[in-house]
């Protein structure tokens, strides 16, 4: 499956894993914040930023009861309406050439996860390099055809879709003009358990659609995305804040800088310790075999002496025969003078 390039940046599996700081709503409504993170991120080493582009009423109704209130008991989000929870987490659309400019300027790719057709529009004005599709949108057939009919790459995020409607969605994609997808394994909880993760779909996935395919992930810590990695993922997403105790929407499952940091770190270290199935002695162990254990003479023996267990033994260093001659060769006469410390050989017998 063919490498994608975005931005001027490579993804697939002859390349490290490419990670995207996800912002959300994490800039609490403070532009400065927002750069902020821009600044946080970019020194993590991440390789994009994501931002989300909507409004309230582009997403919801402004009622504060029935289907559009929060009554869920788990929900971080309890007790809050869909509308007011939107207009404090949607990033104003008059920041957005800020950020895509501090992005620019800090080397990190800036894009965006569009809501609607509008915010598609918008997004083009920017030039935006590529697009994300949010879990809950991974159905949305129009905003889906919309995306691909701009020709950039598209990372679909896969959260509570089955087969068949993932299958419509690239279906979708790569009819409309979309040639490079990106499909990301999601758990649409928040935050998530790994254990309901499931990453060993993507491997699964990448066969079953020809895709590159990566992990957006909103479990606490690095260890599952680390993880995700050893499955063939890409990709990278994790949410980003500079301190969850500063609070924020999506504060209480995002990263810290200090951990994205270590994330872009172990990703690129898991990924580098893939390397292809392989047994034996690799070149760069070639030396590490002097420190095998091997037979040597053990006292000083003189010719007709016998080999017992007492002056033949199996120990480090490894420059005598090796240790599945030895019961063969207790009880065999040496037929000249050996001294102690000597790598044993067949000629001494």
């Amino acid at each position: 499956m063919k490498d994608i390039k975005v931005g001027g940046k490579w993804i697939g599996q002859n390349h490290r894993p490419f990670i995207i700081a996800e912002m959300s709503g994490n800039h609490n409504q403070s532009l400065e914040r927002a750069l902020q993170i821009i600044d946080a991120a970019a020194d993590s080493g991440v390789d994009a930023l994501k931002i989300q582009t909507y409004k309230a009423e582009t997403m919801t109704l402004d009622i504060t009861e029935g289907d559009f209130y929060i009554n869920d008991d788990k929900s971080l989000w309890k007790g809050r309406s869909l509308y007011e929870l939107y207009e404090e987490a949607h990033t104003p659309w008059e920041w957005h050439k800020a950020i895509f400019d501090h992005c620019k300027k800090r080397n990190v790719l800036c894009f965006s996860t569009p809501f609607d057709t509008t915010a598609v529009d918008f997004l083009e004005e920017l030039e935006v390099p590529f697009y994300k599709i949010a879990s809950f949108e991974n159905t949305d057939i129009p905003l889906i055809k919309k995306v691909a009919q701009t020709g950039k790459p598209m990372i679909i995020s896969t959260g509570m879709a089955s087969v068949s409607e993932l299958e419509l969605s690239v279906k979708t994609a790569r009819n409309n003009g979309c040639k490079d997808i990106i499909l990301l394994k999601c758990t649409s909880t928040y935050p998530a358990d790994p254990s309901n993760t499931n990453i060993s779909t993507i491997k699964h996935m990448r066969e079953l659609f020809g895709v590159q395919v990566g992990l957006s992930d909103h479990t606490m810590g690095i260890g599952v995305a680390c993880a995700s990695v050893a499955f063939g993922a890409t990709v990278v997403e994790k949410h980003f804040t500079l301190s969850r105790a500063e609070g924020g929407v999506d504060s209480a499952f995002s990263l810290e800088p200090a951990e994205l940091k270590s994330l872009v770190i172990e990703t690129e270290r898991a990924w580098q310790s893939l390397g292809q199935v392989t047994y034996g002695c690799a070149k760069n162990e070639e030396k590490s075999k002097a420190f095998r254990r091997s037979i040597y003479i053990c006292d000083d023996l003189k010719a007709g002496d016998i080999l017992t267990e007492k002056n033949l033994r199996c120990i480090r260093p490894g420059f005598g025969l090796p240790p599945k001659h030895y019961e063969r060769l207790i009880g065999q006469k040496v037929k000249k003078e050996v001294k102690k410390g000597t790598p044993m050989k067949f000629e001494f017998i």
